[in-house]
């Protein structure tokens, strides 16, 4: 049989469609997760990360037993680990899955040079992406800059290849070290339930993930074009997004299932894919992203941090109905519809002039699927300051945007119950209801007129135009 390896798993916790571990299924392997904060810094798992991911290295640790391996969990410097494991063990081979954030890459450098200075290889697997982001290139050889010539270019390239099927067995090394106890769990001195129910809403897993994935079948894709923008239908998304973050599922284990399921649905569901791919693909190519504006002149924005303003927002107590029942259901679950999330994001960066990195910072802290690239592009997006970003001078009415989209209040009565006794007429403006109505809700944090007014003059200031 062939020399050990290592199959590091990071941002691929499953046991089908794994090219890094397909590739040592035929000979000894020693499966680890290496928990590295120090590496990853300010990008460390954030706290609803680490309950997914808790629960998530539990569900693969017994998926590999059930094919003869222990799954190796250890926390401390992955750079010095690793190479150090691949001695003791005698592996001539490190196969993992590639990953794109900033801090990963120049990790991975690191201990690919590491181990070739010992005569070992670092084997790096195309695990968590339909394309490389440096592959897909506009016809002058460039990266994209806009989402919809890309994503041309991705279905014009077709189909990805066919999902490979799990290793039915596996081969253990002959003596692994013992395991370490990784503290995982969420800790939050001032509310210790907050992941109370997230249990309630997730199966963390690889398991978990095919579930969600069937339940979204062809029925799901044929009316998604229509359901995808309503928050109170819970059919009208897959769920599947903390598990490709976590890559407990793959893009393209999702691509071929919407493939088959035919209708005419599944274009509308693959460039919602295709979006994480873009926001990869801008990571990859700028990976300032997660801190910086693309858009230089968003450098010299006249931001206005105010705590009370962050505060309010964080906590679900804006005054706006549609954002504060967002805000409350990502604390509750971890989650949150997108379209609410595109609402929330310009509450805070126009109406409010807050920065969009607290922004970001918070849904880092909170979201099970954040995930850096997508959290950054999609905050840089709203903000008016990325790639393709929407004019800062789009600002969402929270208003018109509730009464479109949850036309008859089911979603903000569900998460904001202060308002459940509203009629739709009056629950995304409780402050034209008769007094008392509403409870001890809040009035609007800013009156919308003056909070657009606001955005626009700020926009103003570095565009060099009037107000």
């Amino acid at each position: 049989m062939n020399a050990p390896s290592i199959l590091w798993f990071r941002n691929d916790l499953r046991l089908a469609d794994n090219p890094a571990l397909m590739a040592v299924a035929d000979r000894p392997v020693l499966p680890i997760f290496v928990l590295d904060d120090a590496a990853a810094g300010e990008w460390q798992h954030g706290g609803a990360q680490r309950w997914w991911l808790h629960h998530a290295l539990a569900s693969l640790a017994a998926d590999l037993a059930t094919r003869g391996v222990a799954l190796h969990l250890v926390s401390g410097d992955a750079a010095t680990i690793i190479p150090s494991l691949a001695e003791k063990i005698g592996a001539a081979e490190v196969h993992v899955a590639q990953r794109f954030e900033p801090w990963g890459r120049r990790q991975d450098e690191a201990i690919a040079a590491s181990l070739q200075a010992s005569g070992r290889r670092f084997v790096r697997h195309r695990g968590s992406l339909l394309h490389d982001p440096h592959a897909v290139r506009t016809a002058q050889g460039k990266p994209f800059q806009v989402y919809s010539p890309f994503a041309r270019a991705v279905f014009a390239a077709g189909d990805p290849a066919p999902p490979l099927a799990a290793p039915a067995q596996l081969h253990p090394v002959a003596a692994a070290p013992p395991d370490q106890m990784l503290d995982l769990l969420p800790r939050r001195d001032w509310a210790q339930d907050w992941a109370r129910a997230f249990g309630d809403n997730w199966q963390p897993g690889e398991a978990g993930a095919q579930a969600r994935l069937a339940a979204f079948g062809a029925q799901a894709l044929a009316a998604y074009a229509g359901l995808r923008n309503i928050p109170a239908e819970p059919g009208g998304t897959s769920g599947l997004s903390p598990h490709l973050r976590f890559g407990e599922i793959s893009p393209r284990q999702v691509w071929h299932a919407a493939r088959a399921a035919g209708a005419a649905g599944p274009h509308t569901f693959l460039k919602e894919i295709l979006w994480r791919e873009f926001s990869y693909h801008l990571l990859f190519h700028r990976p300032e992203m997660p801190e910086a504006p693309l858009a230089q002149k968003f450098a010299d924005f006249p931001w206005q941090p105010e705590p009370r303003y962050l505060s309010a927002w964080q906590r679900g107590m804006t005054g706006y109905p549609i954002v504060d029942a967002g805000m409350r259901q990502l604390w509750a679950t971890g989650w949150m519809h997108n379209r609410v999330r595109m609402i929330v994001a310009s509450l805070l960066v126009k109406h409010l002039l807050q920065p969009w990195q607290d922004g970001q910072a918070w849904f880092w802290d909170t979201l099970v699927d954040g995930d850096l690239a997508s959290n950054s592009a999609s905050w840089q997006w709203v903000a008016g300051s990325g790639a393709d970003a929407a004019p800062y001078f789009r600002v969402f009415n929270p208003m018109l945007q509730g009464a479109k989209f949850d036309p008859d209040g089911a979603y903000v009565k569900r998460w904001v119950p202060e308002l459940a006794a509203l009629p739709a007429s009056l629950v995304h403006t409780p402050w034209e209801a008769p007094r008392g109505q509403a409870g001890d809700y809040p009035a609007p944090i800013i009156d919308h007129a003056e909070g657009r007014a606001r955005a626009l003059a700020a926009f103003a200031a570095i565009s060099g135009e009037a107000a």
